[in-house]
């Protein structure tokens, strides 16, 4: 793997020059052949031309997702088949590792370590979804007399999936894997700064085996393609991940049509060490749980609440090891923190920041711009940690998205349970502490939607994600979220030897 800008330069170089829409199974350029430019964010410098969607492209590749949908062979497949499918995928994405991981790093300017965990993440998703669809069936119910009632579960139909810049392979994966996997077609939308890898995985669902107009990707503007994808009457569902205010405005337009929708959207999330806890794991784990892809995470644990008889240990430790995390190439294993998608988000980060300063907090750590040689036109921000900050302020309310983390100091469970409630979001939060029954009485009390204990990690295949209150609803990653792409029919059958007569006339 590339260490040196002039090896990512060239890496760069052999990528192609262009990418297209897949519609119908078929690369396309957009109707208007507009197209636009995807940049690099460590060096930002041009990378790639992709076709510019309009609205005209969204129809069609609604109609052919509509097509394959109600007349197609996908649907009607047996799960296992589907299934097969599915695990060719995988198998596809295995061997082409490190060439999804290299334009995952160049597309986003995250880590490599961090493009590569989260590549894998992406390959297991789909052999997860293979191994779940098989196992998700309905029901037989219980009935009175002569009657039987089978629930069985359809697949829903067309689902418009739009996916964030942040996580562009993985939550590519967490969507169109359960999708298709249940038997849908769908319309994929990734985020206009990110689409290279998800053209790449449409790419290579067609290689496996899905049928023409199953899996159809249309990039451009959330404004104009997200917008009518959202508003389409031909689309039956649609999932979002994102930012708060865009999925209220999705959920709007959604319900005029009544479509179903699933919303993964932001957070503000807490970390809460207790006195108890193992001190160098709990540091370790805070360092992670907010610096890794960049901060730029919607489960970042970005408020940091310490007990007040730990608070100068754990601190003086903490910022040590801020300190010492390495910024640099995105493509040099060394690098523990890449850098930030665009010159507008590091400006919205420093914003909060600033903000911050003039309400009375104290940056200890960071507070600016990182240069990072060689990458001087890319866009960086230093990780940074901001004390002096109480719960009420801008900075500990609104999600900053980006490596900077608010330290609150407390004095017992009942007041760092409400301060970590005290919030709209509601997506995740961990919890540090060697007290077993403690770690269970406050996951249980904590209005949060993934508890992690002890760990940093917040999400495997197999294990549910999605949020409270305004972090949005429905469940991803999990076998329940084959619900969220199945109808459940109900069929009352009456199995006795004499006909009925309610009426008796």
């Amino acid at each position: 793997m590339s260490t040196t800008k002039e090896q990512q330069q060239v890496a760069t170089e052999m990528k192609r020059e262009a990418y297209k829409m897949i519609i119908n199974g078929q690369q396309v350029d957009s109707v208007s052949g507009e197209t636009f430019t995807t940049y690099n964010p460590a060096t930002g410098e041009a990378l790639a031309k992709v076709a510019k969607a309009g609205t005209e492209d969204v129809d069609k590749a609604v109609e052919a997702a509509r097509t394959a949908f109600d007349y197609g062979k996908w649907p009607k497949y047996p799960v296992g088949k589907r299934a097969r499918v599915l695990n060719k995928i995988a198998s596809i994405m295995r061997s082409r590792f490190d060439e999804l991981v290299e334009l995952e790093v160049l597309n986003s300017g995250k880590s490599l370590t961090a493009a590569q965990g989260q590549v894998m993440q992406a390959v297991e998703n789909f052999e997860f979804y293979a191994g779940a669809i098989v196992g998700h069936r309905g029901h037989v119910n219980n009935m009175p007399g002569p009657f039987t009632n089978t629930e069985t579960k359809e697949p829903l139909g067309v689902c418009a999936q739009i996916i964030p810049w942040n996580y562009p392979m993985m939550m590519a994966s967490w969507k169109v894997a359960p999708a298709i996997a249940a038997g849908n077609s769908i319309v994929l939308k990734p985020a206009s700064l990110t689409p290279l890898t998800a053209i790449i995985l449409t790419e290579i669902c067609h290689e496996a085996g899905v049928p023409e107009g199953v899996v159809n990707i249309v990039t451009g503007p959330g404004s104009t393609v997200g917008n009518h994808l959202v508003e389409h009457p031909d689309v039956d569902k649609v999932a979002f991940t994102g930012e708060t205010g865009t999925g209220k405005d999705i959920m709007a337009k959604a319900s005029e049509t009544l479509k179903r929708v699933t919303l993964e959207l932001g957070g503000k999330s807490p970390n809460i060490v207790f006195e108890d806890a193992n001190m160098d794991a709990a540091v370790d784990g805070s360092l992670f749980g907010i610096f890794y892809n960049t901060g730029q995470s919607c489960e970042a644990r970005s408020r940091l609440f310490v007990h007040e008889n730990v608070y100068d240990e754990f601190m003086e430790k903490f910022v040590e090891k801020t300190k010492k995390l390495t910024l640099g190439n995105p493509l040099d294993q060394g690098t523990h923190v890449g850098s930030i998608i665009s010159e507008s988000q590091v400006e919205v980060i420093d914003g909060y920041v600033k903000e911050a300063e003039k309400q009375g907090a104290k940056v200890l750590v960071g507070g600016g711009r990182a240069k990072v040689e060689g990458f001087e036109n890319g866009h960086w921000y230093l990780p940074t940690v901001i004390t002096n900050v109480t719960n009420d302020m801008k900075i500990a309310q609104e999600e900053i998205f980006g490596p900077v983390v608010v330290v609150m100091k407390y004095s017992d469970e009942k007041e760092v349970l409400k301060l970590a409630n005290d919030t709209v979001f509601g997506l995740a939060a961990a919890i540090w502490t060697t007290d077993h029954a403690r770690a269970n009485r406050v996951a249980t009390k904590l209005k949060a939607g993934t508890v992690m204990v002890n760990s940093p990690f917040s999400a495997f295949p197999g294990t549910p994600f999605g949020g409270y209150k305004q972090s949005g609803f429905g469940r991803e990653l999990c076998i329940e979220t084959l619900d969220l792409y199945t109808e459940t029919k109900s069929v009352i059958s009456y199995v006795g030897g004499k006909p009925l007569n309610p009426f008796g006339v």
